[in-house]
């Protein structure tokens, strides 16, 4: 069995995969005021929990953005299955043109832009990942990285209205075909939902002028389920993305 570790400024989303089976996947709040011993206590009780025999995992491979985070984790996956977890990084190969990825590219970046290109290799392709933070990126169908866009992610810009105002309630993001909203909740929805569709719609068609061809665009992250119905240029939509990416560049690297 294979352990994946996505270490993310949210969550660290550790996922079991059996040959070419997704077996199941755990989230932790990532926190780096926890010592290393307080997630192995985490971890533990977690793959105890789901039945899963250390002696049955033989790989494991890290992708983190959380630098502090990297060697604790990278401890506890060796403490507790006595192997030695691949750090993803640009020097592994991913199956992407090696000069053409960015200095500062994050390594879940990397992952989602590996799978891309396994799956479309014979498109261009964007991935758009709603997370922390909103990334789209993109790969040709050379393998070669053609950049990234950042932006706040939805939660994080909700949270920023929340913590900066004194009258804007804490809102549940989900779909509203209002923009303009009755009440606070309504309204922020509208603002935020269909706000960052357009954003999205903006930067695929932006992206396109750019290179001069049509894009793929495949979806992944937390909420990327419950805004695809508001971006009709999100060809597919795959909550495990990057950990398949992680998937594919351990296999890569075995």
């Amino acid at each position: 069995m294979l352990v994946t570790a996505d270490i993310g400024n949210t969550n660290i989303v550790i996922a079991i995969f059996d040959g070419e089976s997704f077996v199941q996947s755990f989230r932790v709040y990532t926190d780096t005021r926890k010592t290393s011993d307080e997630y192995f206590v985490v971890f533990n009780a977690l793959f105890r929990e789901s039945g899963i025999r250390p002696d049955a995992v033989d790989r494991a491979i890290i992708s983190s953005v959380v630098p502090n985070l990297t060697r604790s984790v990278e401890k506890n996956l060796q403490r507790l299955f006595h192997i030695n977890p691949l750090i993803v990084s640009h020097d592994i190969e991913t199956g992407l043109v090696r000069s053409s990825i960015p200095p500062e590219l994050g390594s879940d970046i990397l992952c989602n832009l590996a799978y891309a290109h396994h799956v479309k290799p014979d498109r261009a392709v964007m991935v758009v990942d709603f997370g922390t933070a909103l990334t789209l990126s993109a790969v040709n169908e050379r393998a070669e990285v053609l950049g990234c866009s950042i932006a706040p992610g939805l939660v994080t810009a909700v949270n920023a209205l929340f913590g900066s105002t004194a009258q804007l309630p804490q809102v549940e993001l989900k779909v509203t075909d209002r923009v303009m909203g009755r009440d606070s909740q309504e309204s922020i929805r509208g603002g935020i939902m269909l706000g960052y569709a357009g954003l999205v719609d903006s930067l695929i068609a932006h992206t396109e002028k750019e290179i001069g061809e049509e894009l793929y665009v495949m979806a992944t992250g937390g909420l990327s389920h419950t805004i695809r119905d508001l971006i009709p240029r999100l060809d597919s939509v795959d909550s495990l993305h990057t950990l398949r990416g992680l998937k594919l560049v351990a296999d890569l690297n075995s």
